[in-house]
């Protein structure tokens, strides 16, 4: 990291954390003013929807969340940063999003934004950051800042690098000329919207989290809804199948960070039969392990279920009399329907 410069300039001061930002790897940066418009009514109206499902601490004080300055009272800037993460998906049964492919990025984009608040202290800022972390918006603050514009999926576009970022963001007392806020450039493209296997994005801009595949197979807590199932397909864990088509996508590159490289997992037959220890053995440091095993289970025996053959039935089966009624319940239907296949054939 370079020694912090004795300028006063809020420009120049600007220009130098833009470099330092690209000196750390990070692929965009840009600078929105607080108060910011961070669309609260919609906020607000979506969480009253429940459309939010079970992520109940998206509830939790939203006026704070929509209203950075709540987060840091002085608050003058907040100064957004993108991180590049796509790479192809490897071969294997039972898909994972491509931001869970590797390790945890909270912890490296954390590292990366508490290294340009060294700078920000020097100057005499007081700082927040934070990567998912905090009561902050980082879609709509994107969007401000120049970064990216939210998308008909609701996801950060950036005309450089696509859909496949990863936001932080950091909250400062000092002031910083802003960027001119993204333009919307989604037209009348429709392709994330049609794509959608279970119908989550109900109308452009508008996204029902409960009926989204990444939310059903990480965030809610329980059974999968049978009506979803099916079409959850052969994702283990989240989707990206409304980045897969997005048209500014075809641009994005592999991204540089070496911790985001993709692990090896067995079959999803196999890790039916896992106890606790060797889940968090394995998916230690990942965005995975957080799932828990019970819920990685469930999510095993639904891909198993629809992408499934007989030779997956005795692991099936076992997994059926697991104590837990959570991937009991899920392997015994993904047995009827391997079962129900083979009759068909």
């Amino acid at each position: 990291m370079n020694p912090t410069p004795s300028i006063t300039d809020p420009a120049e001061r600007k220009a130098f954390l833009a470099a330092e930002a690209a000196a750390l790897g990070l692929d965009a940066f840009g600078a929105a003013t607080v108060p910011a418009d961070l669309r609260r009514e919609y906020f607000l109206q979506w969480l009253a929807d429940g459309k939010h499902g079970e992520m109940r601490w998206m509830a939790r004080d939203p006026e704070r969340r929509a209203d950075p300055a709540q987060a840091l009272p002085d608050a003058r800037t907040v100064l957004v940063c993108a991180h590049n993460y796509y790479q192809p998906e490897p071969p294997r049964r039972g898909r994972i999003a491509k931001y869970a492919l590797g390790k945890d990025y909270h912890k490296t984009i954390l590292k990366k934004l508490k290294a340009l608040c060294i700078h920000l202290r020097a100057w005499g800022g007081v700082n927040r950051p934070y990567v998912d972390t905090g009561p902050v918006l980082e879609k709509p603050l994107a969007a401000l800042a120049g970064v990216g514009w939210q998308a008909k999926n609701t996801v950060a576009i950036n005309r450089a690098h696509g859909q496949w970022l990863f936001l932080g963001t950091i909250l400062t007392t000092l002031e910083f000329p802003p960027d001119t806020p993204a333009k919307d450039h989604c037209g009348s493209c429709t392709r994330c919207i049609d794509v959608c296997p279970t119908r989550a994005i109900t109308a452009p801009y508008q996204l029902d989290a409960r009926r989204c595949i990444a939310y059903l197979t990480i965030e809610h807590p329980g059974p999968i809804p049978a009506d979803f199932r099916e079409a959850i397909g052969d994702h283990l864990f989240g989707c990206d199948d409304c980045l897969d088509v997005c048209p500014w996508n075809q641009w994005a590159r592999t991204t540089r960070e070496s911790r985001y490289a993709a692990r090896p997992y067995p079959d999803p037959a196999e890790m039916l039969g896992w106890d606790d220890g060797r889940f968090h053995e394995t998916f230690a440091g990942t965005p995975i392990r957080r799932l828990g095993l019970a819920r990685w289970k469930r999510n095993c025996a639904v891909v198993l279920g629809n992408t499934g053959t007989a030779a997956d039935l005795p692991a099936l089966r076992a997994a059926s009399t697991d104590p837990d009624p959570l991937v009991a319940e899920h392997a015994a239907w993904a047995v009827g329907r391997i079962e129900a296949r083979a009759g068909a054939e």
